[in-house]
Order: structure tokens, then sequence, then C-alpha cells
């Protein structure tokens, strides 16, 4: 039988391979770590998964309340910290939208399109670090330590950008902030899928990913203060106090995240013994497959090669570029809110309500999406709002329906994209190292879309930026065309589970309970 797709297995015979067949070993054929069969004279049976002796021994009340604990004890270390290191993380990186608004253009001559570019260089650094980063991760498995070391570094840069005296240092600091920013948010996406099943996994990104509409709304607020109190202050002018404000609470919040944050759950210390093997046997239990044991099993070589091989891996690309690159409007939101034609501080304060709305919309929305396991139409139909969102905001200037779409075009993009971000971690499970490699690649080419979005917010597009506007729609159609295909994809491979054939990487065995469908792809 011949497959359409690569995640199928194929039998010597051409015969579909049963799962009891895999349970046995058969002799004469073996499926290896890259999904390819091999003749061999024997082989080991694939080994079947157990629960600690403890956990076995405990009532399916006992079992729920220890781990209800667990959760508990793990979402009270890892999400303040995540949450307020994320905030912080895209604080660094836009406020240079509100630096434009406070003084920044005339102090060093910024002309043309040098403002542009000192955006978007930031994205270069950004996209050259990210799968190298990821994979140091997951090999070394100190993300306690890697993500905190990385936060004081793009803190001390974000700081120095106060000092910048002309254009050339500019785009130096924002180069050099984008290299070291880009370990954090894979990183933690990553650090995150390594701690929670996948059916927790989609409200914790929402959680995590609310520290960016979060800051999207405070730094307007924190923009409007300095602008308003401290320009002058010192000899210097508003935007350096911005930097200087802004890098030194990042350099601080970094030096307390160092006690603050586990590694990973097998080598944790401040879980018991039981609650590290609950915490371990709960990820596997969930996909059939152990998670990150040591760094001896995570290879940069074998993690990238299966990430690549993978057809899945570049349909998400696509459904999370669409996505990234539509909601690349937030790095000149304050540009586009001035447009309403209101002074400096009045559009820096204009900029909080979307944000606002944008955290409500997507705690609901991910919330809805682990309850049900449904991704599709969680992500679709915030896509749908954004459409309109932009189409509106290309149609007309007066004050009232510009402001309704600014209004609905942040939580239109980023209500399903933190669903989005969760479905990579279901589509693409295991081993960690294939999920770090395609997380940081998945994340790092999306990002690409705003070294060329920053040149359609000039000055001469204004007030509708009607190009800006089209292309933001045009990746919010494809994104939801990826979404369409992925959900085929899934649904098919769902499909062949239901059939006990082996799918590769669905980490399907045959230790599941009569009765019980075991993994399961999230459509």
């Amino acid at each position: 039988m011949a497959y359409a797709h690569d995640d199928f297995e194929k039998a010597p015979s051409g015969e579909e391979v049963e799962l009891a067949d895999l349970a046995s070993g058969p002799k004469g054929q073996h499926v290896d770590s890259y999904g390819k069969d091999k003749t061999v004279s024997s082989v080991t049976p694939a080994r079947a998964l157990e629960a600690p002796e403890f956990i076995r021994n405990m009532t399916p009340e006992e079992r729920s309340k220890m781990e209800i604990r667990l959760k508990r004890k793990i979402d009270l270390r890892l999400m303040p910290m995540v949450i307020l290191m994320y905030i912080m993380n895209y604080l660094d990186r836009n406020n240079i939208a509100a630096a434009k608004l406070a003084g920044i253009l005339t102090d060093l001559n910024l002309k043309g399109v040098e403002f542009q570019t000192s955006v978007s260089i930031l994205f270069v650094g950004y996209l050259l670090m990210q799968v190298p980063s990821n994979l140091f991760l997951n090999k070394i498995g100190k993300p306690g330590i890697y993500l905190p070391s990385c936060m004081v570094l793009w803190g001390l840069i974000s700081g120095l950008t106060a000092a910048c005296q002309n254009y050339g240092g500019l785009v130096a600091c924002r180069f050099m902030l984008g290299f070291v920013e880009a370990a954090y948010f894979p990183g933690c996406l990553y650090y995150l899928s390594c701690w929670y099943t996948r059916k927790e996994l989609g409200l914790r990104t929402a959680m995590f990913y609310s520290g960016s509409l979060i800051s999207g709304a405070f730094s307007g607020l924190i923009a409007a203060g300095i602008r308003a109190h401290l320009d002058g202050a010192r000899g210097l002018r508003a935007w350096r106090w911005l930097f200087i404000i802004e890098g030194s609470i990042t350099v601080v919040i970094a030096f307390a995240s160092y006690f603050m944050l586990p590694n990973f759950p097998r080598t944790t210390k401040w879980l018991s013994e039981e609650e590290r093997s609950l915490a371990v046997w709960r990820l596997e239990e969930d996909i059939g497959q152990d998670d990150w044991v040591d760094s001896r099993d995570q290879s940069f070589k074998h993690g990238l090669k299966l990430a690549f091989l993978d057809i899945k891996t570049y349909v998400l690309t696509v459904l999370i570029f669409g996505i990234v690159a539509s909601g690349s409007v937030t790095n000149f939101f304050p540009t586009v809110v001035s447009t309403l034609h209101k002074s400096d501080v009045e559009t820096l304060l204009l900029t909080a309500p979307p944000y606002v709305l944008a955290v409500i919309t997507t705690f609901l929305n991910s919330w809805h999406a682990d309850r049900t396991g449904e991704r599709f139409l969680h992500i679709t139909i915030p896509l749908c709002f954004a459409v309109f969102a932009f189409i509106l905001a290309a149609c007309t200037t007066k004050i009232g329906p510009r402001y309704f779409a600014m209004m609905v075009m942040v939580p239109g993009v980023y209500t399903g994209f933190v669903v989005a971000l969760a479905w990579i971690s279901n589509s693409l499970p295991r081993p960690p190292a294939k999920r770090a490699a395609a997380l940081a690649f998945i994340n790092a080419v999306s990002n690409s879309s705003s070294i060329y979005a920053s040149y359609m917010y000039s000055a001469s597009a204004a007030p509708r930026y009607v190009v800006a506007m089209s292309v933001n729609c045009a990746m919010c159609a494809m994104s939801i065309i990826a979404a369409i295909i992925l959900r085929i994809i899934l649904v098919r491979l769902n499909h062949k589970l239901d059939q006990g054939i082996y799918v590769k990487d669905a980490v399907n065995t045959p230790t599941t309970k009569a009765g019980e469908k075991g993994f399961r792809f999230n459509v």
C-alpha cells in the first residue's frame, strides 16, 4: 500500500504495520529513530510503559488530588516568572515604537527609512539565533540558568540603547538586542511543553503569551508617563529615560529569576521524589514516550533532521508566519493610533485598551480550546475578525470606525495565535530534540516578516495604510488555509491510528489499554 504522507510507516511487504506486530518485535523488521525500516536478526521488544509503583497503588481519587497539588505547585513556581520575563522581553523589543513619539527621531537625526530599518534590524539578529539557541537549551537541560542569563544580557543592551548618539549606534544596539532576545520566546515555549501535558498546554501558553499583550498595554502607559514627566530631566530626553528605566527593571527581574525557575521535571530539586516521578510520568503517559532524560540523548543533528523531514513542520510554519506577519502592525501600533490626530500622550494612552481586550479574549479562547481539545476553529474564527478589522481600517478615516478597527485587530490576531503555538507542540510532540528544533525554526521563519513589514508603515502611507492592511488581510487568509490543510493531515493521521496502523511520531504504543484510543493529535 502506498502512502501519500511520510508520517505513515510501510512494512517490507507493503502491508500496513499493525501495532500488535510492533509490540512483538517481528524478526527482520524494525523501525528506527528516523522512521526507516531496517532488516535485523532480532529486535528488542518495545518497552512497555508502566507507572511507578506508588502511582499504580493509588486510587483514582488519590491520584487526582496529588496531581492537582503538583500542577498548582508547578504553576505557582513557573508561570508568574515566565510571564513577567516575557513582559520585559516584549517591552524591550518594542519600546522603540513609543520612543518615536518621545523624541528619538530628532535627537538622532533619523531620516527617510532609517527609523524603519532600526526596527527591522532587530529581527535579523532574532532569526539567526533561534534554532541554535533552542537546540543548545535542549542539549544542556538548564533552562533555569540559560534563560535568566540571556535576560541579563538583553536588559543591559536595552538600557545602553539610551547612550546612542547616531543612527549607526542605534542599528548596532537593535541588532544585538534581537540576537540575545531570540533565546527567550521559542525557549520558553519548549520549556513549558516539558512541564505540561497537551491538554494543559494551551491555557499555559495563553498565560505565557499574555505577557506580550500586557506589555503592549503597559508600554503605552509607561511611555505616556515618561513623556509627560521625565522629558528633559537631568538633561535627558524622554526616549533615553524609556530605555534606561525599562532596561534596568529587566536586569533586576533576571537576577530574581535565577532563584525561581527550575530546570526539567526529572532534574528539579524543589519537588519531592514522588512529585518528580508523577511529573515525569504525566508526560510519558500523555504521549506514550519518555521526554527529556539527559543531555546524552539530545542530538542537534537528530532533532533538526526529524523536524525538517516532517511535513507538519512546514504547514505550521506557514500558519504561524501568516499570523505573525499580520500581527506586525503592533510594532507600529502607536504610529497607527496617531492617525486619530490626538496628542502624543493621548495617543500612547489609547494604545492600551486593545491589548487589554486581547488579554481577555486570549484567555477565554485558550481555556475553551483546552477544555474541548479543539484547535482549528479556535484559530480561524479570531482570524476572520482580524480580516474584518484590517479591511475597516483601510476603508475609513473617521475616528470612531478606525479606533473600533484598532480595538478588534489586536485581539483578532493574537486570540488564535496562542492556540496555534500550542498546536505546534501538540502536533510535533516527541522526541524533545525534534520539538525544540521545530519550535525555534517555525518562530524564526515567522518573525522574518517583521523585517519587511516595518517599511509598510511609512509616513507617506498614513492614515489608512492601504498596502499594509491589504497585506495583513492576505496573511490572515493564508493562515486560515494552512490551518485547514493541517487539520486534514491530522484527521487522516488519527484515522490511521484508529485502524491500528503505526504512525511515525504519534508515539502510539501497544501498551494502550483495551477500550482506550491512546494517543491522538488535537485537531
